[in-house]
């Protein structure tokens, strides 16, 4: 056993006296404290640096987005919460806490307030680019971590200023306020991951280097297992889902060059794929191209969708606008490129508009708008919202419409108490054939049953059939006829007491 572990005690000797003996450790600990408190100059560096990163992002600047990881505060406690762990140093912890849990919120909620009052409000490269975290996100911020924390000890704070460019770690917050002023789930949980991977990882790989370098009580020989365990179970548990990650974000690069070979493929050599887009959100996969090609091929979208709906096992829908141009005509080829482009671009524009102000009006995220590029429609169920009724739903539905030209466009209400139909002598009047419309109008987009009731029920009832709605003629003599939902092939309440 002598022999097993004497080679590691002349490294061990080496490093205490001629390493760990030469660091100041109670003012490295000085130094951390310093940095670890919420005070005034605490609050408003992180309000002045949230709002210099959340512009940033909507301007998609890096610039000022850079700005703001420079004076960020942020660093202070999460290195101050890693050598509070190093130290066992409950007070530390809890300030540290205290500190990065406050800054957070502030951050989050400044950020969130400048997107609402701002005009822009779409998703840029660089708000996008924060809501992905993968496995290499989490390597940068334990190799920051671990130069943050040698910096300190060290005394070298000046790269203090490298390491917080490095891990970025307002700009997430910033990308956190706008999914949360926008109401938009995918941006707000996928940066707030983002960064809490960077302060925990960062945490960590403090806590590591402030042991490695003295700091803290000594531990015996399974206190340090038990510690060195427990930090290895937190970033597994970190680096399995962003590992996933990073394996699709892999497997897209992939496919995007794959899907851009294949459809080149069907033009031969002397045409040239312009553009390429695939969509990895919808259902089926969607492959959009822009080919210039001396001649057309008729059969080139079915053919792509076949390879690669093959190569990718799953379902894969193509589309590839063809631009016919003469080999060697390099300005017609331009042209082409450029109308394509313009073209693409007003088309991506529309859909998100018409996505987003349906989810707007229907109260829901807009990632839960279903939109059909290729035959131009789109769906969305609207949730609940306060005091409104079918006839606002209709409305919400045809403002959406008349902004989306040549776009079919379906916002599907909740089953809320359908309008009376108030009728004079010869049927519905002016106001009952609003009603009734409104009816028609709800019954198609639910796909349900009405049940009619009252004096002139039956003529009302007549009128839902020949607007292909299904009607049953309910018992009820009252004035004005009253509707209601039924369930597909299931009798009414009224039909229920009847029989009973």
């Amino acid at each position: 056993m002598t022999t097993s572990i004497a080679p590691a005690h002349p490294i061990l000797h080496w490093w205490r006296n001629h390493v760990v003996a030469t660091v100041d450790h109670s003012v490295v600990v000085q130094k951390v404290d310093s940095d670890n408190g919420f005070n005034g100059r605490y609050v408003f560096m992180t309000l002045m640096s949230a709002g210099i990163a959340v512009l940033g992002l909507l301007l998609s600047s890096p610039a000022v987005i850079i700005g703001a990881m420079l004076i960020s505060p942020l660093m202070g406690p999460i290195i101050g919460l890693g050598f509070g762990v190093a130290l066992f140093d409950a007070v530390e912890i809890r300030r540290a806490l205290t500190a990065l849990a406050l800054g957070t919120i502030l951050a989050i909620l400044f950020c969130a307030m400048v997107v609402l009052v701002s005009p822009l409000q779409t998703v840029t490269s660089e708000l996008a680019a924060r809501t992905r975290p993968n496995l290499f996100d989490l390597l940068v911020a334990l190799f920051s971590g671990l130069a943050g924390a040698y910096a300190m000890i060290r005394g070298r704070e000046g790269a203090i200023v490298g390491v917080a460019i490095a891990t970025a770690l307002m700009p997430p917050l910033a990308t956190v306020g706008f999914g949360l002023a926008t109401w938009n789930g995918t941006v707000f949980f996928g940066s707030l991951l983002l960064f809490f991977t960077n302060f925990m990882v960062i945490a960590l790989s403090a806590a590591i280097m402030a042991r490695l370098y003295g700091f803290g009580p000594r531990l015996s020989p399974r206190q340090t297992v038990l510690q060195t365990l427990l930090m290895l179970s937190v970033f597994i548990a970190l680096a399995v889902p962003l590992g996933f990650t990073l394996r699709q974000i892999a497997w897209e690069a992939t496919a995007s060059r794959q899907a851009r070979d294949v459809v080149s493929a069907q033009f031969g050599d002397s045409a040239r794929v312009s553009q390429i887009d695939v969509d990895y959100a919808a259902r089926p996969l969607r492959v959009t191209a822009t080919v210039l090609t001396p001649q057309f091929v008729a059969q080139a979208e079915r053919a792509a969708a076949a390879e690669l709906t093959k190569a990718f096992g799953r379902p894969v829908g193509v589309a590839i606008e063809q631009f016919r141009v003469e080999v060697g005509n390099a300005e017609a080829a331009q042209l082409a490129r450029a109308q394509a482009n313009e073209r693409a671009t007003l088309e991506a524009r529309i859909v998100t508009q018409v996505a987003e102000q349906l989810a707007l009006v229907a109260g829901v995220p807009a990632e839960q708008v279903l939109v059909d590029r290729d035959h131009r429609r789109a769906q969305v169920t609207a949730t609940p919202l306060p005091g409104a009724d079918l006839a606002a739903y209709r409305t919400l539905e045809a403002r959406v419409a008349a902004v989306a030209d040549g776009w079919s466009v379906e916002l599907i209400p909740p089953a809320v108490p359908l309008p009376s139909v108030s009728v004079g002598e010869d049927g519905p009047d002016a106001e009952g054939q609003a009603a009734l419309r409104t009816a028609i109008w709800a019954a198609r987009r639910l796909r349900l049953p009405l049940g009619v009731s009252g004096a002139q029920a039956e003529a009302v009832a007549a009128a839902l059939a020949d607007a292909g709605i299904a009607a049953e003629r309910l018992p009820g003599e009252g004035a004005e006829v009253e509707l209601e939902w039924l369930a597909p092939g299931q009798p009414s309440e009224a039909q229920l007491a009847t029989q009973g």
